[in-house]
Parts: C-alpha cells; structure tokens; sequence
C-alpha cells in the first residue's frame, strides 16, 4: 500500500558482498578499496581493469554486424548518387536531435542533399507519423531515414509504400512482434540481430551508420569520431547505460567537448554555468540535457537542433539564451504538474501496485517529468497523461521491479500508439478505451508486484572510516568516469557519525550542510533535499550516512566532502 503520510519512501540499503581473497591476490597493483569497487563491477582481473579503467572499445564494433546495414548504406548511397532529396526524421528529445544532427552533417559530408525533420511533441506526437510523411512527399523527398523512432511504426512504414517514400529505419526501443517493411530497419535490440552490444542510443545506432557509411566510401571509419561529441551527449541524455561502447564512446566526446566544443555547446555551457573543458557526464545529465530537452517541451525541438548545428558563436549566443529560459520555464510548470499529480494519485484509496494521474491541464511536455517524480516518490510505475476532446497522451516511467513497455504491450490493442524501454515508455490512447487500459494495467501491475515488498535498495561499495577516505582515493575514483546508468558513482556508508555542526542552505532551506565526526576525523558534508531532517539530527547528534565522496571547489579553495545521498537515524 502506498505510504501517504510519509515524504518519500525509506530506502533499504546493501553492500555489495566482499571480493573473493583470489580475486584481490590478483589485483595487489590497486588499493584494496579500489579492488573492491572494480569487483563490484564485474571487474575481477587486471586485464578487465585495464579495459575499464581506459574505455577501451569491444572486440568487435564493426556497423556491418547490424542487421540491415548493407541494404540501408547502399540505397542511402543511390540517393546521394542520384541527388534526391534525403529527410532525417529524428525524436524531440536529447537522444532524437543529437542524433539527427549527427546523420544530417555526416550526410553532408558526403554531399548528399539532406533535411532533418523533427516532429511537432504537441501537433505531432512522438514517432513517425503520416501527415508529416505527406508533407516531406509535397517537398519532393524520395528517402526517409529515421533516427530514434521507428522501430514500432507498422502502419506508417506501409503507407511509406503506399506513397512512393523508400524508409530506412534506425532505431534503439524495443520492438514489437511485427516489424515494419522498410528497406532496412537497423537496431540492436532486434531478434536475432548479430550485433554483440544491445544498448546503444538511438544516436549511438545513427553513429553507426555514419561510421558504414564513411567505410563503404573509402573514408576512414575514424571519420565519425568528428561527431562523438553528439554521441556523448545523446548516450546520458537518454540515460542509456554506460557501460561496453557506450563508455567508449562517451569517454571520446567528453574529451571532444573539452577540447574543441560546437560553438551552440562553448553557449549553452555558459548558460549553464558550466565550464566545458571540465565537462563530464554529470553536467551533462543535469545541466546539458535538461536544457536541450526544454526545447522540445516547451516549444519545438528545432531551437535545439539549430544550437547543435551552428557554426558561429555570436549566433548561438541567444539561442542558448532562450533555452535556458526555457529550462526555468519548464522547471516551474513542473513544480506545479508534479504537486497536482501527487493530489490526484493521494485521492485513490486502497492498494495500489500502479500510479495514474491524469489531467486536461497538463502539459504534454512534462508528464515524463511528473511521472518520473511520482514514481520515485511512491516507488510504483507511474502513468501521467494529458487530454484532449478525443485522445490521452502519457508518459510512463517505472521501477527495476516493472517492464512497463511489456506491460503496455499487452494492451497494445487498445492504444494507438505505444513504446518505450523497461523503465520508460509513451503512449497514446482514445479516450473511450482509457478506462480499460487502467483496469488492465492494474491488473498486471498487481500481478507483477502484488506478492512483493516493494522498496527502493541503495547499494553502497562498502563500509568505510572517514580515515579511508582522501585525495589518493580520490585520484583512483577519477577513472571510473565517465559514471551514469549502470556504471553508477562509488557510494559508501559510514556509521555513528557525530553531527558537530548543521545548517540549513538553499531556497526555503532545503538542503543540509553540516560537518561530522567519526570521533577522530572530521569532513564537510552537503545533503540536497534532506532539510526536512535537520531537527531529528539535531537532537540525536548521531547518524548512519550514505554517500559519494568528492571536492568541492568555492572561492579557490577545494575541500574534501562528502555529497549524502541518505540518512539513517
């Protein structure tokens, strides 16, 4: 049942279980605190950890391992050939625009003429749609290549045919039992396919045709590394996991970045208040992306595809402008979708396996974002949708416990259009059916979930003193970058630490800075989102902490801390 009388739902913890002694023997040339972070991992030998510690790429990256990749590289080369119009149709989000920049300047390179097209979030809808392919049939495009969607668009790649449109499709989400009738459809994620890594992002796949592309013209496959930077960028953005070639190639656009930035990015890092030769997969999660992606939701996705491409730097400057004004925008109508969606899932009484929040006011641009902050609050899938006279659009996301997209699937009959990934999926559904597609999902969720105890687990690389922890760690920890989805952050747990000092910071004091003891050492602590503790810390002097361990640099000085991620009490 659902905890309405809580703020957010205790966390479990769990540490990971110690290393074997033989697989620390072998790994003498590290600390042992290291050791046991790499082991966590999978990293049980000195040749794995080289790998990992350098990014190095698999064995085997070869494009032409994707399936469909020959028939799209030589029907994509007859278009160039024969100068017909070529449409990149790319997704409004961070992975669809990086990577529909990406094939339109690869495109480019090889003199193809070329036009990207994004649709419309609010007049279009996610993915390929029919009114948009007349459109481009009207401007006299002959080759659609789709970037980031595709992959579920039966209906729409039949009417291609209909038409007269050839579509090649690139896509990363998983696809349905049918697949469409395209001249090639490229994913790894498809039965069967020979590729051996399944998670690229869909600007990781258009990266991948560029790279087939350049090697069936007698270019080095290298020449692609001039767009790894959009891989970077797209690859977090999209929360893709980053492990195998997604760190590789993320590691290589990070030191693009830093090096020799887009003119759009050198201003949207400045915007940002980032500094982009010391950019990393962070900043871009939470400084980068949010403010391309605020392009699509509150607007078109185009102002961000415009930033990317531009070659001028006083030209970017107010477009990166507009998009951090967007991102504060978006911000606050988030504020208010996400307190509203939190009354509409607190009004349904009894047990809940599944939360549904749906308004005619929302907007569609944020309902991921609704969803994402419902979810992670009650520890349920989440489901927020918007209306209109005729149809429902929502944005789903969910918990490790919960396929969402499978789920979905299983009442693929009632949608329009649906797809997604384990934790994350969209959907569009009539009115009239909305009502079955909750009962269904009920009944699945408590089918599912219904026998489990559901909380939230923060796993934790180890127990550790305050005398464990110090520049030296610090320097290792450094090559563990670049960190993100399956690849998380190293967090240890101290206990007993003595509160010495505490004070509330931020707007309305909602974070926590405070110092803290183990009776020998003392360090600097931050926890955002935890001012609500400050008075139980206070009086209890003494707390078990959860945390990430790093510096934090303020008027030229830099002091260790500690970043809290949780409390015990």
């Amino acid at each position: 049942m659902v905890n309405k009388d809580i703020p957010n739902i205790i966390k479990h913890w769990e540490v990971y279980p110690r290393m074997p002694k033989a697989v620390s023997d072998q790994m003498q040339e590290y600390p042992e605190l290291v050791r046991q972070i790499l082991f966590n991992r999978g990293i049980a030998d000195p040749p794995s950890a080289k790998s990992y510690f350098h990014a190095l790429p698999p064995d085997e990256t070869s494009p032409f391992l994707l399936g469909g990749m020959k028939a799209a590289v030589d029907r994509i080369l007859t278009a160039i050939n024969g100068k017909e119009l070529i449409v990149v149709y790319g997704d409004y989000d961070v992975d669809g625009v990086t990577a529909t920049v990406l094939l339109v300047e690869a495109l480019q390179t090889l003199s193809a003429k070329v036009s990207p097209y994004i649709p419309d979030r609010f007049d279009e809808g996610y993915g390929i749609n029919k009114e948009a392919l007349d459109k481009l049939l009207e401007l006299g495009c002959k080759l659609v290549i789709s970037v980031d969607c595709g992959v579920r668009s039966v209906e729409e790649a039949e009417y291609c045919k209909q038409i007269g449109l050839k579509l090649i499709i690139t896509d990363h989400h998983s696809p349905q039992d049918e697949l469409p009738d395209a001249v090639a459809v490229i994913d790894p994620k498809l039965p069967m396919d020979g590729y051996p890594y399944k998670d690229l992002a869909g600007v990781g796949v258009a990266y991948k045709l560029a790279q087939a592309l350049f090697t069936s013209t007698n270019r080095t496959i290298e020449m692609g590394d001039r767009w790894v930077d959009l891989v970077a960028i797209g690859t977090i953005a999209d929360l893709a996991p980053l492990t195998g070639e997604n760190r590789f190639l993320v590691r290589m656009g990070l030191e693009v970045i830093q090096k020799e930035p887009r003119p759009g990015l050198i201003q949207l890092c400045r915007a940002a208040g980032i500094d982009y030769k010391k950019i990393n997969s962070t900043n871009i999660g939470f400084g980068i992306g949010p403010r391309l992606n605020a392009a699509g939701r509150m607007e078109t996705a185009m102002a961000a595809y415009d930033l990317l491409v531009s070659r001028d730097v006083q030209e970017a400057a107010p477009i990166a402008n507009k998009l951090d004004a967007q991102n504060k925008a978006r911000q606050v109508s988030t504020r208010d979708m996400v307190d509203k969606a939190m009354q509409l899932a607190m009004e349904v009484t009894g047990e809940r396996e599944i939360i549904f929040a749906i308004d005619p006011d929302f907007s569609e641009g944020i309902v991921g974002l609704a969803a994402s902050r419902l979810s992670e609050h009650f520890y349920r899938p989440a489901i927020v949708g918007c209306q209109d006279s005729v149809t429902t659009r929502c944005s789903c996301r969910s918990i490790p416990e919960f396929h969402i997209t499978q789920a979905l699937d299983e009442c693929k009959d009632l949608m329009e259009h649906h797809g997604g990934h384990a934790a994350a999926a969209g959907l569009t559904i009539r009115n009239e059916n909305l009502a079955e597609l909750i009962a269904r999902m009920e009944k699945i969720a408590k089918r599912e979930l219904g026998s489990r105890e559901l909380i939230p687990v923060l796993m934790a690389d180890a127990e550790v003193h305050i005398s464990d922890l110090g520049h030296d760690l610090l320097q290792y920890l450094q090559r563990f970058h670049p960190l993100g989805y399956s690849n998380p952050e190293p967090q240890f747990i101290t206990r007993d630490l003595h509160i010495q000092s505490i004070r509330e910071i931020g707007q309305d004091g909602k974070h926590l800075r405070m110092q803290v003891s183990d009776g020998w050492l003392s360090i600097n602590a931050i926890a955002f989102n935890k001012g609500g503790m400050k008075s139980a810390l206070m009086e209890k002097k003494k707390a078990d902490l959860l945390y990430t361990f790093e510096t934090n640099e303020w008027n030229g000085r830099v002091d260790l801390q500690l970043n809290v991620k949780d409390i015990h009490i």
